[in-house]
């Protein structure tokens, strides 16, 4: 089943990969998963291929965006293959464009143009900023994508200049939250009878799903943000602190009462930290100078292996901090499957990782390598799938009907289940009394945190204790009467409870469990601790995560990746893919599935070019040619105010020296070529800087944009609420909550189609509000036997709170004026 969750689906490809970042990738995710994917090239094949970093003459980007992918060559100036393009557009289910215009206007036509034509159409244009709004003209590179969203402002040191995230990650993000875009239009094609238009913005991607401003921050975060209004850096960059040893650098992620008991135990018991109060985060990072100087003592003479072995064996959240050629090297990745050797291109074998998804402990990933120009026929493989007739009207959510278990925790559980209860899903989310939700926690004397609040919106909150044979056998008739379970425990948790797949199988042979976990469900690392910093740290993102352009903070190391909360939002929706995947076989076969993702998997996969490149370079290939473009941090006027200048081609670097209004720059030796610039790199952050600083980041973008240069001003959050395009292309509106003082802005659906309406924002609930609610309405339960079960223990429900006399506020309204202001400075996720 692996491959074939999507095989009656056809998708027809017209992304080029030489603008728009990532486009290729969205058919790449629907093709490992089985869609039949087409791609259509002009006579000579697209221009993708001859994008850099190549290997042997042949791009990496383009050999891994489309394996699993067939290629047909069609020439818009032939009338009877522009007649081909309509009749296999026609027959398609999804289409996929990229840029400005895309494609299909080169055969007289547009994705919206198409998706008129073919009511059962679901058609994707995939552009750097949409169709609409003021920006719509801008151009993007993967830095000003993450100077825009706000994600380069969390970056860096305290003071100077901030630091890039590694490329990559923003267009791979952007490419996913696609992907479940068109998934999702689709399933709704299955439900009402009709396709939809997606004009998707990758600018409004990124500020959604890569590191959201608005959304969940982390367990550490939960309980110490506030409303204070934030322009400043995150003044905490090592609350998940790195430690240089032996052989490298080694990193801790200490959160839990008993992680921390674990690292005393570890460093000796020392008496100055016995005090109960150091259990509680916040005492731990007060005290952590005195703290970190054990650590790093203890550190200092052992390798990174011999201190892995020990942490854990303390219970101790611990990673070596490994470079991305020693991953892909590692025994576990080996072991389960998730590199692949293979013929890259024809005569040059390399590694390559192998994709994201997991369907019943099997593989759904690469299996052929991308396809020669034209090498299949202009047609599908098989005949269309049977479609049962529509069973609602258009118009409404297209999950309504489905009901969840919510076993999820953190950012990453949670996230996968507010995308489906924010399109029409009834979630139920289950919690014991004695271990809530991390983002539970919350500022002294408030009731709910921030965090809590927009990931688990839509829910119904569910006390049950799964522990006790009456919980279990309660859980047991909801799993009856589910469509899904998820969940992100650490493997085994489930099994240890009695509802290993198999057991719910049994209860329900249609049910589809889906879930995450750090390091997956099998392997030599499969019983690890994990945290996203961890998993960053393992996989390679965070040795890549720095730059030379960032003075280190004293004895500092030089990583600064501790205040993303990559890749916890992206994990939720590529689980989120594969869950809606495995239902839509589901529906058609009455099969349920297992569907598992490791979240260390998607970090090598979201940086597959640089993992690819280096893993050709560690097996001594010399013919690469890397991309040599030059994307530097340029301070503006202001206090700490900067911008992002990407300079990808000499057409480019022509543009901006007249944009400063010094032609004679055109022809400097040191930036007449790209591998000069290269070379010279701080020389041309220096002269381009010496013409944004005395500009705003505004001003300076705006000119670069109208002069055909993409740039990108670096935003914070409240910079975000006031962006014109994010208004106009109403990205955000106010999400009320009767235990949260202030309207909190929140996402308004995961890109803006014509049938689908924006999520309801119905408030997180307490833990155990609804559990009354659901014990009657979808247990059957009597009253008393409520009661009852509440009395024993088995079943709580929440306690009176604020909420009490402000339910008449419960709900959300458009956003009008940019009102919410956030503190980020101490933010340690």
């Amino acid at each position: 089943m692996a491959d074939r969750l999507l095989a009656a689906v056809r998708v027809l490809d017209l992304s080029d990969g030489s603008c728009s970042g990532g486009a290729e990738s969205i058919s790449r995710l629907l093709a490992d998963l089985g869609a039949d994917v087409l791609k259509v090239e002009p006579p000579g094949g697209s221009p993708g291929r001859a994008v850099r970093p190549t290997l042997a003459g042949a791009s990496i980007p383009f050999a891994v965006h489309n394996a699993n992918k067939r290629s047909a060559v069609l020439d818009p100036r032939d009338e009877t293959d522009r007649q081909r393009f309509l009749e296999l557009a026609a027959s398609a289910d999804i289409v996929v464009d990229s840029g400005r215009p895309g494609r299909a206007a080169a055969y007289g036509t547009s994705c919206a143009e198409l998706a008129d034509r073919y009511s059962n159409l679901v058609a994707l244009s995939f552009s750097d900023f949409g169709s609409s709004g003021p920006k719509s003209s801008w151009r993007a590179t993967d830095p000003v994508l993450y100077a825009m969203s706000g994600s380069l402002s969390r970056s860096g040191p305290t003071t100077g200049t901030p630091v890039l995230p590694p490329d990559g990650i923003a267009s791979a993000t952007a490419a996913v939250q696609a992907a479940w875009s068109a998934l999702v239009a689709y399933y709704n094609k299955l439900r009402c009878g009709t396709g939809d238009y997606i004009d998707f913005s990758r600018y409004d991607a990124v500020v959604m799903a890569l590191d959201p401003a608005f959304g969940a921050h982390g367990q550490a975060a939960a309980g110490i943000r506030s409303s204070a209004r934030w322009r400043g850096r995150p003044k905490n960059q090592d609350a998940y602190p790195i430690y240089p040893c032996q052989d490298g650098y080694a990193r801790l992620c200490v959160m839990a009462p008993r992680q921390w008991r674990g690292l005393r135990r570890w460093l000796g018991e020392p008496q100055d930290f016995q005090d109960p109060k150091y259990d509680v985060i916040g005492a731990r990072f007060a005290a952590w100078p005195q703290i970190g100087e054990l650590v790093a003592a203890l550190f200092a003479d052992r390798t990174m292996k011999e201190l892995v072995a020990a942490g854990q064996g303390h219970g101790v959240p611990i990673a070596a901090v490994l470079t991305p050629s020693r991953i892909l090297g590692s025994e576990h990745f080996q072991a389960v499957g998730a590199i692949t050797d293979t013929d890259l291109v024809p005569g040059v074998h390399t590694k390559v990782p192998t994709g994201y998804f997991v369907v019943n402990g099997q593989r759904a990933g690469f299996r052929t390598s991308a396809p020669a120009v034209g090498q299949d026929n202009p047609r599908w493989r098989a005949a269309p799938a049977s479609m049962p007739p529509p069973a609602a009207e258009v118009g409404g959510y297209p999950f309504e009907g489905l009901r969840i278990l919510d076993l999820g925790i953190i950012v990453a559980g949670g996230e996968l289940s507010r995308l489906f209860g924010d399109l029409g899903a009834e979630v139920i989310k289950v919690e014991s009394a004695d271990f809530p939700d991390g983002l539970r926690q919350a500022r002294i004397g408030e009731v709910m945190s921030e965090s809590f609040a927009w990931t688990h919106r839509n829910h119904r909150g569910l006390g049950l204790d799964l522990r006790s044979s009456e919980g279990k056998e309660i859980f047991g008739r909801l799993v009856a009467e589910a469509d899904a379970v998820f969940a992100n425990f650490k493997p085994g948790t489930l099994a240890s409870l009695g509802f290993n797949y198999e057991k719910l199988r049994a209860l329900n042979p249609r049910i589809v469990l889906a879930g995450s976990s750090a390091f997956g469900n099998q392997g030599p690392w499969s019983t690890r601790l994990g945290y996203g910093p961890l998993v960053r740290a393992t996989t390679g993102v965070t040795s890549v995560w720095t730059s030379g352009d960032a003075a280190a903070d004293g004895a500092r190391h030089a990583f600064y990746d501790a205040t993303t909360i990559f890749p916890d939002h992206v994990v939720g929706r590529i689980v989120a893919i594969l869950a809606l995947a495995a239902l839509i076989h589901r529906d058609r076969t009455g099969t349920g599935a297992h569907v598992h993702i490791s979240q260390a998997e998607v970090v090598v996969n979201q940086l597959d070019t640089l993992f690819v490149t280096a893993a050709a370079l560690a097996a001594g290939v010399t013919d690469i040619c890397n991309d040599i473009s030059v994307h530097a941090v340029c301070r503006c006027a202001g206090d700490d105010e900067w911008c992002v200048i990407s300079i990808c081609s000499d057409g480019d670097w022509r543009r901006a020296a007249t944009v400063f209004g010094r032609p004679e720059l055109v022809d400097d030796p040191r930036f007449v070529t790209a591998a000069a610039r290269l070379a010279n790199r701080a020389a041309l952050t220096t002269v381009m800087s010496a013409w944004t600083s005395t500009r705003s980041p505004a001003q300076a973008a705006q000119a670069l944009q109208s002069g055909g240069v993409a740039a990108g001003p670096m935003n914070r959050p409240p910079d975000l609420l006031e962006d014109p395009q994010l208004i106009e292309r109403k990205l955000f509106r106010d999400m009320l909550h009767p235990l949260i003082d202030r309207p909190l802005p929140a996402e308004t659906g995961p890109a803006p189609f014509r049938h689908i309406p924006q999520s309801p924002q119905r408030p997180a609930p307490q833990a155990g509000q609804d559990t009354r609610e659901v014990c009657r309405e979808v247990l059957a339960m009597s009253s008393d036997e409520t009661e009852r079960l509440i009395a024993r223990g088995v079943l709580f429900t929440s306690t009176p709170s604020r909420a009490a006399g402000r339910e008449a506020n419960w709900g959300s309204r458009p956003r009008n004026l940019p009102h919410a202001e956030i503190d980020l400075s101490d933010d340690p996720a």
